[in-house]
């Protein structure tokens, strides 16, 4: 499954994300979620899942830093949000994808690319973006569609591009939401391990959305559920798999 569990005695360094007395939602009355305490390292593969409606995305999108929590305190790579840490070091493959439709899969990848690998003042892609974009998207198994504008594939090849577009960008922190979705067994399969090789070879961050509990359960170092509002971080796998039927 794209190499061993992490077990606490590998998490050694300091956490790449921490959340301190978090209450995310839209009301102060009523969060979604409370959290009073999270810590996030390098090299983890951590899972959110939980019934529909309960802020599994509402909790990435404020780790990303597109919500503002209600309360409390997001540090991620060390700057607290709404700072931002270093460009290109967090990436996020949404829901809906974010894909430049009438653009190839080139150019929607090269966005990734950029944002990890060339200046911001930069009009052409370096040598080393155009690289690193042209091996994930080898990696998706999406060479012979490299130049077809992205509007002409099938919702699980633009997933496919999706995740090119992150793994060339080569965040530190790598999130994900719901983005295994529409492709068949043997596609997941190969996506899964590429993103989770990357994640080991990088020692990066990887939390994803996963609405599977028995697809999460054999993917992530950790599973966070999301219960009546409240997070569990420290579920072992087969009770989380319990929780979430």
């Amino acid at each position: 499954m794209g190499g061993p569990r992490l077990n606490a005695n590998d998490l050694k360094e300091d956490a790449s994300i921490i959340l301190n007395g978090v209450k995310i939602g839209y009301s102060q009355n009523n969060p979604l979620v409370e959290i009073p305490r999270l810590e996030i390292f390098p090299g983890e593969i951590v899972a959110i899942t939980g019934p529909s409606g309960v802020g599994k995305t509402t909790l990435i999108r404020t780790i990303a830093g597109m919500i503002s929590p209600i309360s409390g305190t997001v540090k991620v790579l060390g700057s607290t949000l709404p700072s931002r840490p270093p460009r290109g070091s967090i990436g996020y493959i949404p829901q809906r994808l974010g894909l430049v439709h009438h653009a190839s899969v080139l150019h929607n990848v090269l966005l990734g690319a950029r944002a990890g690998h060339s200046s911001p003042f930069s009009i052409f892609p370096s040598k080393k973006s155009r690289r690193s974009a042209i091996d994930s998207i080898d990696r998706m198994g999406l060479s012979e569609k490299m130049h077809e504008p992205v509007r002409r594939l099938s919702g699980g090849q633009q997933r496919r591009v999706a995740t090119a577009r992150t793994i060339a960008q080569s965040p530190e922190v790598f999130l994900a939401d719901e983005f295994l979705s529409e492709l068949d067994e043997q596609t997941l399969q190969n996506v899964q391990n590429q993103v989770i090789g990357f994640i080991r070879k990088k020692n990066a961050t990887l939390i994803l959305v996963e609405h599977d509990v028995s697809r999460a359960n054999s993917i992530a170092d950790r599973l966070l559920v999301i219960d009546d509002g409240r997070v569990n971080p420290f579920l072992s796998h087969p009770t989380a798999l319990e929780v979430g039927k």
